[in-house]
């Protein structure tokens, strides 16, 4: 059978910013440089690109800084690598499972030794350790992590599977008491409640965080990896308490889906960023074609892809698949 093509068919708004990267993950450091991680179709390592500009990660050296092991714990599903400022240092925050029991999934930590996130050495911190007071985080499939800081403190969100049978993936929210251990035990923010987030599997994962207008907004990705993949949202108030779930507002139908005619096929998991005038871009992956040979998780093709975020009259994002950026560009 013939090798697919690796974009699909392009559109006009479809050209991928980076080809073959899923779950991608751009920071734009204090200092104005820019930094890519994302999952390699492989699963096999964690990949770093750095640029002045977020337009110059697209042709950018991309370097390993993480290999994964033989056996046992983080050797096998190398999955959604996120990198991130906390506390003074440079940590990876991402999920591995075995090589023995693939799908032990588990959200570990890289801690950078130095400043330079691409050159200096990464040492391997273990899983995230959870409150002392806290049975029952991390004992099942677990992934996606995203950490972000709000008035001095800092939290930690993450999908995880529970229930008996086929289990179905919640999103939860802790406090964090350092850059690797939780001070608080997990907060339930959402299940898969609606049809949208029930395409095949329950699910609900890929958290990320925006911020506008005295607003947190947090997006996250629902239903399985193929066309039906899509981004849902919660929202909060900056003044509300993070670990209430009664102050979550969650929107009833999805922000971000497929668009046959504009290209798009299982658009999520996605980060956020700034350009430097301060206009917010929402990183995420699709496909270009919809018939997928095998199993959606194994096909390479999810590419990055880069789309400038609007603001409605009542200061909520727009996604819009007309505000991509880089359209013009391979």
């Amino acid at each position: 059978m013939a090798e697919r093509p690796r974009n699909g068919v392009l559109t006009d708004y479809n050209v991928p910013f980076i080809e073959q990267r899923a779950d991608p993950y751009v920071y734009r450091h204090t200092d104005g440089t820019y930094y890519f991680t994302a999952s390699v179709p492989a699963y096999d390592r964690i990949i770093l690109r750095s640029a002045k500009t977020l337009e110059g990660l697209r042709n950018a050296e991309e370097t390993c800084v993480w290999m994964k092991h033989e056996s046992g714990d983080m050797s096998e599903h190398i999955w959604a690598p996120e990198l991130h400022y906390v506390m003074g240092k440079w940590y990876l925050y991402f999920a591995g499972s075995r090589a023995e029991d693939k799908w032990r999934l588990r959200p570990y930590i890289l801690e950078c030794t130095g400043q330079d996130p691409v050159k200096d050495t990464w040492i391997e911190r273990g899983m995230i350790q959870k409150s002392d007071d806290d049975i029952y985080s991390f004992q099942a499939f677990s992934l996606d992590a995203t950490v972000f800081e709000h008035r001095g403190e800092w939290y930690y969100v993450w999908a995880e599977k529970v229930s008996v049978g086929v289990q179905i993936s919640n999103l939860y929210i802790a406090r964090m008491e350092t850059p690797t251990k939780l001070a608080t035990a997990q907060v339930l923010l959402t299940t898969p409640d609606y049809d949208w987030e029930r395409v095949d599997i329950w699910v609900n994962e890929g958290p990320a965080v925006l911020r506008h207008d005295g607003k947190i907004f947090l997006t996250y990705s629902a239903s399985a990896t193929g066309e039906c993949y899509c981004m849902g949202m919660l929202s909060i108030g900056e003044n509300e308490d993070l670990l209430d779930p009664r102050a979550w507002k969650k929107e009833r139908y999805p922000v971000l889906r497929s668009d046959r005619e504009k290209g798009f096929y299982g658009p999520g998991h996605n980060s956020f960023t700034k350009l430097p005038d301060g206009r917010d871009v929402c990183i995420f992956h699709a496909r270009t074609y919809l018939e997928i040979i095998g199993d959606p998780l194994y096909d390479p093709n999810r590419h990055t892809m880069a789309m400038e975020v609007k603001w409605d009259d009542n200061g909520y994002p727009v996604f819009e698949y007309e505000n991509m950026l880089f359209q013009n560009k391979q």
